[in-house]
């Protein structure tokens, strides 16, 4: 069975694409095993988790829902998917971020580290992430999403723990290589669970949720870093900060494994009346399914044939050298302004806060505004201004050092915003998993390159490290100029489409609208369809098929 149809793609961060489609084939899939108690049919394997909400909608068929009932359903999906997101990306960082806390209290010393090899302990975990990202991609395709995330919490929670008994720099190389095969699939897994659960317009703000989970690690490590270096118990301050972080990362797993889902085709929270359905539905807007069990090669060769791939993964390459570099070595050179250790863990608090604020002052303006790329580029201006402030100030005025170093540090805000631009713009769940794969291996890269470029014999200065990550800023702004101009082409190209099929040359995109402002808008599209002949059903006709942007 053939129809034909129209899809919306996104390849702007202002307008969607409208693409004509043909030869569609929309023949429904035998029905899969459901994980669910309403049903008696017995639970999925791990390798047939196949998209079955186009099923589950056409044996239901269309399902009437009030903004409150989406309020309520949203509401679940917020409290069972967005808050364990949190929770694991917040403790990842924790953990990750344990031995730059321990090097404030002397991690260094203790251990008899030489020269570079402090750098090298910090590259290490994202050389392995490197290694390991080919075999994530896979297993987020073929393996349930809760189970593959859980099996990596636990096992880089006991990793953390059992750093505490390496004390040499060969023994900390194994735990951090550990570390960082473990936490190899957190970020794509988060990409892939936000795309599957919430719409375009909903994303971004959970995008920022977990990032700014992020930055409470940031708030919450110097904290417990400054309390565990007090305890004076036969072992030393770094192996108690190892051991603390682990053991609160461990803790956390029963928690998460309650509340997180595999998908929301199976999850157990919708299973009164019709949350399932109005789950579903919610996303026919999206144009990107749910998830798919299938390994499409096709979609791989698609990744590598579409130029955004490489301009997103240059721009996360500029933007993971500085961040890798600068989270590595923010407590060295906060220590270098004339702190000590405690006063130096205290002084690192206020970075969390400058990240939260970021994020949340970003998406606010991206939101008022309608553009997102003119936010992620005025914000990366801040930390080239505050790490040339550090390399030109003298090192006895520590108010205005300090002063630079916060300013330098709205650098957090940048990495999410461009998250939540990438993420509008690739459809297909293996296209999705692989230029998010791509991405994240060019962020790697950067984490590796950033601690490399710290010098030791530097110290406390780090000029050549802080001019690299000015240098990596500078070409990040004219990537997000080039990127958007890009985008603008596509768009425009895909004008005379829209307006061959009745549709309007120029789109809004809903993403960035308020909940009324979506709605006057559908509204409004749907009129003008109607004055052209078309029906509104065609435009997610085939919402959940596993289909890319260019398809």
């Amino acid at each position: 069975m053939t129809t034909k149809h129209t899809e919306v793609v996104s390849h702007d961060d202002d307008k969607p694409v409208i693409e004509q489609i043909d030869n569609i084939n929309t023949e429904l899939p035998p029905h899969p095993d459901l994980e669910d108690g309403n049903t008696n049919t017995k639970k999925k394997t791990a390798n047939n988790q196949l998209d079955e909400a186009q099923e589950i909608l056409a044996r239901s068929g269309h399902v009437e829902y009030t903004q409150e009932d989406n309020k309520r359903v949203l509401r679940k999906i917020d409290i069972f998917v967005c808050i364990p997101m949190c929770i694991v990306y917040c403790i990842q960082q924790l953990d990750k971020g344990a031995v730059a806390q321990g090097a404030v209290f002397d991690l260094r010393e203790s251990t008899g580290l030489k020269g570079s090899q402090y750098s090298w302990l910090n590259s290490i975990v994202y050389i392995s992430q490197l290694v390991c990202q080919p075999l994530s991609s896979y297993a987020l395709v073929v393996f349930p999403v809760k189970y593959w995330v859980m099996f990596n919490f636990i096992s880089w929670s006991i990793v953390t723990i059992c750093s505490a008994a390496a004390k040499s720099f060969a023994g900390l190389m194994v735990a951090r290589l550990l570390l960082g095969a473990f936490e190899a699939t957190i970020l794509p897994s988060f990409v892939f669970i936000t795309q599957m659960w919430w719409t375009r317009r909903e994303q971004s703000y959970r995008t920022v949720a977990y990032q700014i989970a992020n930055s409470l690690a940031s708030l919450f490590g110097p904290l417990l870093a400054f309390g565990v270096g007090h305890v004076k118990s036969g072992i030393k301050p770094y192996q108690g900060i190892f051991i603390c972080m682990g053991g609160l990362s461990l803790a956390m797993v029963p928690l998460v494994w309650y509340l997180l889902p595999n998908s929301p085709t199976t999850a157990k929270f919708l299973r009164k009346g019709d949350d399932r359905l109005i789950a579903l539905e919610r996303l026919k807007e999206n144009q990107t399914g749910t998830k798919s069990s299938t390994w499409k090669r096709n979609q791989v060769w698609e990744t590598y044939r579409d130029p955004k791939t490489y301009m997103w993964a240059a721009m996360y390459l500029c933007t993971a050298t500085p961040s890798g570099g600068i989270g590595s070595f923010s407590g060295l050179i906060l220590k270098g302004f004339n702190f000590d250790s405690f006063q130096t863990t205290l002084m690192h608090m206020p970075t969390g806060v400058i990240g939260i604020l970021t994020l949340w002052i970003g998406i606010w303006f991206t939101n008022k505004f309608k553009a997102r790329w003119i936010v992620i580029l005025i914000i990366t201006l801040a930390p080239i201004a505050g790490a040339t402030a550090i390399c030109r100030l003298p090192r006895d005025n520590t108010a205005g050092l300090m002063a630079s170093f916060y300013i330098a540090y709205i650098l957090a805000g940048i990495q999410p915003l461009l998250y939540s631009w990438a993420n509008l713009n690739a459809a297909g769940t293996t296209k999705r998993v692989v230029t998010f794969s791509t991405m994240f291996v060019f962020q790697c890269a950067g984490n590796i390159i950033g601690p490399q470029v710290y010098f030791e014999r530097e110290a406390p200065y780090y000029y050549t490290g802080l001019y690299v990550d000015i240098g990596c800023w500078s070409v990040l702004v004219l990537l997000i100029i080039a990127m958007r101009i890009y985008l603008a082409q596509l768009n425009k190209k895909q004008a005379a489409k829209r307006a061959a099929i009745g549709m309007p040359a120029e789109l809004k995109d809903m993403s960035i609208m308020t909940i009324q402002e979506a709605e006057v808008y559908k509204n409004e599209l749907t009129e003008h369809m109607k004055v052209n002949g078309l029906d509104q059903a065609k435009l997610y006709e085939n919402a959940f098929d596993d289909m890319t942007d260019f398809e």
